[in-house]
């Protein structure tokens, strides 16, 4: 399909469960004050573990969105996703029926889904026998559950999946989708990611990997991309959806448009399981593949929220990646910053929240801030954003998300103008 047929797609709905608040609103009022969501474990006892911290979505009632029998036959991953949806749903104002219930389709990626459940049930297997697993322990553990139960909730019968690479799931459910509105296959997509791998055996593998943070004493500061003094990223979790709607259709019903997504750009290393490819090559193919999708020069970017892990690796690679994709001088002026800073890393989650703050960035011309960047590391040299949020004009912005395997995913979204 060329260019001039392919359907223009736009940003109709969000919803959020965060470390930061279970919201919209509560999530992006805490990336605008640069809040901190990272404290000590709840939800296990963490004492034995290297690291002990994480980005806990703390006070989330399932039964808001569903009845307490469904609750109990989810994971946690699959609640937050329903529970996002349904939020970016009525932030909408779509409702989906028998007149439009095929055109409304759903891509909701996660990184490992249920595996709290796969936990639970092996401890009941080993301590009491295989005839006590539950029946619901397949449904309630497989990652594609979040989409599913989504669809059951909300009678979205259009085109149905999810994406599992790792941590770019979210931002490949949410270009994914836009493909498929861009192409007539759907007049409406629910999209994004969602994640609740905090667990015993999750935190324990991280942190055998030596990718997690230990600073224990002071979870607050934990997170810190760019800095010089980072020790690794800190674990999250929670849900970021986005409404996706062909233009016609939306304006159609009257809906009000936070922003246009005009491009995706997905690439692999093919280098190494857990490390990016040397100065970034992979991840600056996604940006240039991006722009190029969205025909966005690079000096027209406003804005971009980084993956910014808090890594070693990550941080001064993915700076490298922008400087080869945007050329040196239009990295120096670009606004860049990582909300990692204040949620952690939601794996498979983080491409959902990490959109939604990057178009409300577009549509309110504020730029959330890079928290704890106090010493920048010096192979870290642009302009992160640091300790405050910023007011100015945010016209295109972009949002990148790597995983695990050397997967790449870079998105755009560009400032709607009504007749253009």
């Amino acid at each position: 399909m060329t260019k001039a047929h392919q359907k223009r797609v736009v940003v109709t709905g969000m919803g959020a469960i965060t470390p930061l608040g279970n919201t919209l609103a509560e999530y992006w009022d805490g990336l605008m004050a640069g809040r901190n969501g990272i404290d000590t474990i709840s939800l296990f006892d963490a004492s034995r573990h290297d690291c002990r911290i994480a980005g806990e979505v703390r006070g989330f009632d399932p039964t808001l969105y569903m009845d307490r029998k469904d609750a109990k036959r989810m994971d946690r991953f699959a609640q937050f996703g329903v529970a996002a949806s349904k939020q970016a749903l009525a932030d909408a104002q779509l409702t989906i029926d028998e007149s439009n219930a095929t055109d409304v389709g759903i891509i909701i990626g996660t990184g490992v889904g249920g595996l709290r459940v796969m936990e639970d049930q092996q401890e009941i297997y080993l301590s009491k026998g295989p005839d006590r697993c539950s029946p619901f322990m397949i449904p309630m553990m497989i990652a594609n559950m979040a989409a599913g139960l989504t669809a059951i909730h909300t009678g979205a019968k259009g085109p149905n999946s999810c994406s599992v690479t790792a941590c770019a799931a979210g931002s490949n459910a949410i270009g994914d989708a836009f493909r498929l509105v861009q192409h007539g296959y759907a007049k409406a997509m629910i999209c994004g990611g969602t994640e609740a791998a905090i667990t015993p055996l999750s935190v324990a593998g991280f942190a055998a990997a030596r990718a997690l943070s230990t600073r224990n004493d002071d979870p607050h500061h934990a997170s810190r991309p760019f800095d010089k003094n980072r020790d690794g990223f800190v674990l999250g979790e929670g849900a970021g959806i986005l409404i996706l709607e062909e233009l016609e259709f939306a304006l159609a019903r009257g809906a009000r448009i936070y922003a246009e997504m005009v491009g995706y750009g997905l690439t692999c290393d093919a280098y190494h399981m857990t490390a990016p490819s040397p100065g970034g090559e992979g991840a600056a193919r996604a940006i240039e593949g991006c722009l190029k999708d969205g025909g966005i020069a690079p000096d027209q970017v406003s804005y971009i929220n980084a993956h910014g892990t808090s890594t070693p690796a990550n941080d001064s690679t993915e700076t490298a990646a922008i400087k080869r994709a945007l050329g040196e001088e239009n990295a120096r002026r670009v606004p860049i910053s990582s909300t990692k800073s204040m949620t952690g890393h939601l794996l498979g989650g983080s491409g959902g929240i990490e959109a939604i703050a990057t178009v409300m960035a577009v549509a309110h011309d504020r730029i959330p801030p890079t928290i704890n960047l106090e010493q920048p590391d010096p192979a870290c040299d642009l302009d992160y954003v640091p300790h405050h949020s910023r007011a100015c004009p945010v016209v295109v912005a972009l949002s990148n998300s790597f995983g695990f395997g050397g997967h790449n995913v870079t998105l755009a979204f560009r400032k709607f103008v009504p007749g253009l």
